[in-house]
């Protein structure tokens, strides 16, 4: 996970655009738009935390660093 490539896909794209991208990497297909990632798992997580985030930011009126740490947060918490 980069948060880089993350804040990109969140400042480029809208939901409807990410969800298409993510079904599309779930069905193999080529991708639309472009998602850095070393190989589709990475760009598969890139995607989802984009989308979480932006749903996040607009539901909860939060901004980019707080909705990334709100997320980054929740992964720890569900790894540990």
């Amino acid at each position: 996970m980069k948060i880089p490539a993350i804040k990109k896909l969140v400042q480029q794209y809208d939901e409807a655009t990410l969800a298409a991208a993510e079904q599309a990497l779930e069905a193999g297909e080529p991708l639309a738009i472009e998602v850095e990632g070393e190989d589709e798992g990475e760009q598969l997580t890139h995607i989802i935390a984009a989308r979480w985030i932006l749903e996040k930011m607009h539901k909860e009126g939060m901004d980019f660093t707080s909705a990334m740490r709100a997320y980054a947060q929740m992964v720890r918490s569900s790894i540990s």
